[in-house]
C-alpha cells in the first residue's frame, strides 16, 4: 500500500506520456456517444444490479431469518427455553462483532483484488457459514456460525458499494443504492412470507433449520455465479467493448477522479479517519441501524403482541417491508434528480420517529399501531439508502471512499448490538420504555443530518467563490486532496 504507485488524476496539455487509459479518461465524451451511454447504462444495470441485489438479498435473510427462527421453536430447542431472551439477543447481537471490526480493512483490502473474486468468494463462505447454523444444537454452535457470518458479509457490504461507483455517476447513483439496498426490506417481506410457508411444512427435521437451509444454499450458488458473470473494473473488464470500456472511464471521472488498477492511497486513508463528517455521520448512522436491528429481529415479535398467531404475525410483516421498498426507491431517485439527499433524509427519519411515536401512544388501537410499523420500516430504509448515497461521493477519492464509508459503517453497526438487545421479553407485550427510547434518536439524527448539510452547503459557496464555479461533468483531479480538492463539489 503506498502513495508512489498512485495513478495521478492531473491532465496536461498533451497526450505524449499518458497510457491509454488515461488516453481515456482525459478525452471527454463526444455529442454521438450519449446514446451509446444510455445502451451502456442499460447493459450494466441488466448485469450488475441483478447479481448484487440478489446477493444482497440473501445476505440480510442470512442474517435476520433468526426473528423468524425465533418464533418456529429454536429457543425452545437449543437455548433451553431461553424465558428471558437474553441468550436470543446474544445470538443475534454477536453477529456485529466481526462484522463491525472487519468492514474497514476488508473494505480497502478489496481494492487490491478483482471484484467478482472478491465478492464472489465472500458470498460464497457467508453462505457455507449460513447452511452450518441448521446443524447447530447449542448456544456455542449458533455463536460460531454467526460470528462467521458476520466476518464474510463484512467483506461484501463496503466493497459492494465502492464497487458500484466505478460505473454510476452521482446522477445514478443514489437510485441503484437504492435498488441494492431496498432488498433488504425485500427480504423481511420475502422472509416474513418464506417463514410463514415453512411454518406449516410438516418434515423431519425442526422448520427453523429448514429456514437456515433453504435461504442459505442459495447464497453459495449466487457467489458461484458472481465469480464468472460479474464485471472487473471499468478499465480491465472483458464484459465491455473498447467503445463502451471510453464511455464507463469517462462516467467514473465526472466531478471526481476514479483509480485505475489495484491503487490504496496511505495519506487518503489517515485523511478519512482524520475527517469529522465522517463521525457525524456514524451516529446518524448508529440510530438507523439500532432501529433496523431490532426490526429486522423483533418485528415478528411485535406484530405478535397485537393479537395475532406466530404464523399470521410472519405473514403481516410483509406489507410493511413491502411498502418500504417502494418509499426507499421513491426518495433515492428523487435525490438523484434533484441532488441533494440531507433534506430528503430529515424528512425520512421524521416519519421514522413518527412511527415510533404512534406506536407507544397507541397502546391498545391495535390497526393503529399496526399502520405505525408502514412508518417505522418505510422512515428507516429510506434514511439509510439515503445516508449510503450521500457519503459515497462527498469523500472523494476512492481510497478515502474504500476507508470513510465501512469506518462509519462499522461505527453506525454498533448501533445494531443494541437493537439487539432493545426488546426483551420481560418488556412485551407494551414495551414502552424501548419505544420512548427510539423516538428520541429521530429527533437527534434530523439535527445532525441538518448539520453536515449546512456544512456541505457552506463548503460548496466558499469554494465557488473562491476558484469559480465547475462544470459538474468535469474530472477533477482527487489524487492528492480527495474530497478537500479545489474542484469537488459535495452533494448536500
Amino acid at each position: 500500500m503506498g502513495d508512489d504507485d498512485e495513478h495521478d488524476c492531473e491532465g496536461g496539455s498533451g497526450a505524449e506520456g499518458f497510457s491509454e487509459t488515461d488516453q481515456l479518461i482525459l478525452n471527454p465524451l463526444d455529442l454521438d456517444t450519449r446514446a451509446q451511454e444510455r445502451l451502456l447504462l442499460r447493459k450494466l444495470d441488466l448485469r450488475i444490479l441483478p447479481i448484487l441485489c440478489l446477493l444482497y438479498l440473501f445476505a440480510y435473510l442470512d442474517r435476520s431469518n433468526l426473528g423468524n427462527a425465533r418464533l418456529q421453536g429454536l429457543p425452545q430447542d437449543i437455548l433451553g427455553g431461553d424465558p428471558t431472551g437474553v441468550l436470543f439477543d446474544w445470538v443475534n447481537s454477536v453477529f456485529f462483532f466481526t462484522y463491525i471490526l472487519l468492514q474497514v480493512p476488508f473494505t480497502v483490502l478489496s481494492k487490491y483484488y478483482n471484484p467478482r473474486i472478491w465478492i464472489g468468494c465472500s458470498a460464497i463462505l457467508w453462505g457455507i457459514c449460513s447452511t452450518s447454523m441448521a446443524a447447530a444444537h447449542s448456544f456455542t454452535g449458533l455463536v460460531v456460525a454467526r460470528l462467521g457470518l458476520g466476518t464474510f458479509e463484512a467483506a461484501f457490504g463496503g466493497s459492494a458499494v465502492l464497487y458500484l461507483s466505478f460505473y454510476y455517476t452521482k446522477a445514478e447513483y443514489g437510485t441503484r443504492i437504492a435498488y441494492w439496498f431496498g432488498f433488504a426490506a425485500v427480504a423481511g417481506a420475502f422472509g416474513g412470507l418464506f417463514a410463514y410457508g415453512i411454518q406449516n411444512v410438516k418434515v423431519s427435521i425442526a422448520n427453523w433449520r429448514l429456514l437456515f437451509l433453504l435461504e442459505g444454499v442459495p447464497t453459495m450458488l449466487l457467489g458461484l455465479l458472481c465469480l464468472f458473470m460479474l464485471p472487473d473494473r471499468p478499465e480491465s473488464t472483458p464484459f465491455l467493448t473498447e467503445a463502451e470500456r471510453k464511455i464507463a472511464i469517462s462516467r467514473m471521472n465526472r466531478g471526481t477522479c476514479g483509480d485505475v488498477g489495484a491503487v490504496v492511497r496511505r495519506s487518503h486513508v489517515i485523511a478519512a479517519f482524520r475527517d469529522w463528517r465522517i463521525y457525524v455521520a456514524a451516529v446518524v448512522y448508529f440510530g438507523l441501524n439500532c432501529a433496523l436491528a431490532s426490526l429486522s429481529a423483533f418485528l415478528p415479535t411485535i406484530i405478535a403482541t397485537m393479537g395475532h398467531t406466530n404464523a399470521m404475525a410472519q405473514l403481516m410483516t410483509v406489507p410493511p417491508y413491502a411498502v418500504a421498498c417502494c418509499v426507499l426507491i421513491v426518495a433515492s431517485y428523487s435525490s438523484d434528480r434533484l441532488q441533494i439527499r440531507g433534506p430528503l433524509l430529515v424528512c425520512t427519519s421524521t416519519i421514522g420517529g413518527l412511527g415510533y411515536t404512534i406506536l407507544l401512544g397507541a397502546t391498545h388501537q391495535q390497526e393503529v399501531r399496526y399502520f405505525a410499523t408502514f412508518l417505522i420500516t418505510s422512515g428507516t430504509y429510506a434514511s439509510i439508502g439515503l445516508m449510503i448515497a450521500w457519503f459515497s461521493h462527498n469523500l472523494g477519492s476512492e481510497t478515502k471512499k474504500a476507508t470513510g464509508i465501512p469506518l462509519y459503517g462499522a461505527i453506525g453497526q454498533c448501533g445494531g448490538i443494541l437493537g439487539s438487545h432493545l426488546y426483551p421479553l420481560t418488556e412485551g407485550p407494551a414495551y414502552t420504555f424501548v419505544l420512548a427510547t427510539f423516538s428520541v434518536p429521530h429527533l437527534i439524527r434530523c439535527i445532525l443530518a441538518m448539520d453536515l448539510l449546512v456544512s456541505f452547503r457552506l463548503d460548496n459557496t466558499w469554494r465557488d467563490r473562491k476558484y469559480g464555479k465547475p462544470d459538474p461533468n468535469d474530472m477533477v483531479d482527487t489524487s492528492e486532496l480527495a474530497d478537500k480538492a479545489p474542484g469537488f463539489r459535495y452533494i448536500p
